[in-house]
């Protein structure tokens, strides 16, 4: 290989260093984000919908919830017809032509985008369907809020984003431990991970579940406090932390791009999956397969949404909404632990100047039971905060870029190695042909030579059999 630009940009070293990274750098967002603390009523635009339609908001009567049931059903068939048949099947196969989308590759990706479109636009359908025929059609509408607090939803995010993001660096190690394009890393370890598929099997699943289960106790818990911890070592504002969440994301694209195979994804080199000794998992019931790609990225970019989440959180962030409020001169964060006192959704009522009075029962100011951060909430405009985008929008932009450019064609017929081996020097055309004639004419005249021999050996063979007859 060429020692350029691409090939320190998809070194190993610098792959695990981005895939470890972002691990750490979510634990970080998770700690500081003050809307993890919030025991204020979770509201998220289109997940929200998605979630109240099929999980909470069941009418009392049998017959409603039937309708319900019903049209989620509706939603999901017809998001997954949508995305098989006309997004990938249309679109990215037919119209785009993108190899990483040949054959059946990436539909369950692609479905599962769909769908959740569908719930979100079936959801207002059956919003009609209430408002049309249910008496108490307000009480049972869809919409964002999700009857679970901001702390619950930001513990789950934060796990489902930290398992995505384990497997993903488990997945990432693994592939590259396997593969030869980079022969000259790790050396000895790489000799001894390949010498069975045993030890790497027992080495994601033993060591994913043990990690996994530490990691989701201590987040699901609270057994460490992180700003017991950090003691005013680290003090973020909305903006450092939008800043934050939108580094995270463009790791999670600078991830997919420094796939070897990116971004045709036609490599014929086949590496076991992570867990398994097999670089295919293949469902014969329901005629389906994964592979070690999909398998990989669509992770990814699950693990998208939730970080775009995040993001929205930092730059629509006011403390008044979340049951939150700051100290006028630090500019600190102060969380209400009292939940059912944020459910009033009187905003007046946790201020700094109330919070500060005197509570009678303990003879202490009311704000010494809330919860203080060292995170701080520094108002800044929304066009200040909006700039937090331009990393993501530039990474967004060279993904679809190098997609259109290089997605449709791959560098050679099979795809290996994503064409990434030095190839022989092409000669021009004359210089091709004038080989091409001498080797023809080199060829002509060893055939001829070789003719004169056989012809002088058989003269010689008859001259010798005339005189043993004689």
């Amino acid at each position: 290989m060429d020692k350029d630009l691409r090939y320190y940009f998809q070194h190993p070293w610098l792959r695990l260093i981005v895939a470890y990274l972002v691990i750490f750098c979510n634990f970080l967002l998770f700690a500081e984000d003050p809307v993890s603390h919030s025991h204020a009523e979770s509201d998220i635009p289109v997940v929200g919908n998605v979630f109240s339609f099929v999980s909470t908001k069941y009418p009392d009567e049998w017959f409603w919830r039937m309708v319900k049931v019903i049209m989620w059903l509706i939603a999901i068939s017809c998001g997954m017809l949508v995305g098989k048949v006309l997004i990938h099947g249309l679109i990215f196969k037919r119209m785009l032509r993108l190899k990483m989308f040949r054959d059946e590759q990436g539909s369950w990706m692609t479905m599962f985008l769909t769908v959740i479109v569908s719930l979100y636009m079936f959801s207002y359908v059956y919003n009609l369907i209430l408002f049309i025929g249910h008496s108490k059609h307000c009480e049972w509408q869809i919409g964002s809020d999700m009857d679970v607090t901001n702390e619950s939803m930001m513990k789950a995010a934060a796990t489902c984003t930290w398992l995505g993001d384990l497997v993903t660096a488990l997945i990432v190690t693994d592939m590259m431990l396997q593969d030869n394009l980079y022969p000259h890393w790790a050396t000895g370890f790489r000799r001894l991970y390949r010498l069975s598929n045993v030890p790497r099997i027992l080495i994601f699943w033993c060591g994913s579940i043990v990690v996994a289960t530490v990691v989701i106790f201590l987040i699901v818990s609270d057994y460490i406090s992180w700003d017991k911890l950090n003691k005013g070592f680290v003090e973020t504002t909305e903006l450092s932390r939008a800043f934050l969440a939108s580094f995270i994301l463009v790791m999670d694209l600078l991830i997919v791009m420094q796939d070897w195979d990116f971004p045709h994804f036609t490599s014929t080199i086949d590496v076991n999956l992570p867990g398994f000794s097999t670089h295919t998992l293949h469902w014969k019931y329901g005629k389906t397969s994964i592979t070690g790609k999909w398998f990989n990225y669509g992770i990814i970019f699950l693990v998208m949404i939730l970080d775009l989440n995040m993001w929205k959180n930092q730059i629509f962030y006011s403390p008044g909404p979340y049951g939150q409020y700051i100290d006028p001169v630090s500019r600190k964060v102060y969380t209400v632990e009292d939940s059912d006192f944020v459910d009033m959704g009187n905003e007046t009522m946790w201020t700094w100047e109330a919070r500060s009075e005197i509570d009678n029962t303990t003879g202490k100011p009311y704000r010494e039971q809330d919860m203080f951060m060292y995170s701080r909430f520094m108002d800044y405009s929304l066009s200040v905060k909006c700039t937090a985008f331009i990393p993501n929008i530039l990474g967004f932009v060279m993904l679809f870029t190098l997609v259109s450019l290089y997605g449709r064609f791959p560098p050679n017929q099979d795809g290996t190695y994503g064409g990434r081996l030095k190839k022989k020097r092409r000669s021009s055309w004359r210089r091709e042909r004038k080989s091409t004639t001498e080797h023809y004419y080199r060829d002509l005249s060893s055939e001829s030579q070789t003719s004169k021999k056989r012809t002088l050996k058989i003269k010689k063979a008859l001259k010798i059999a005339k005189t043993t007859n004689l």
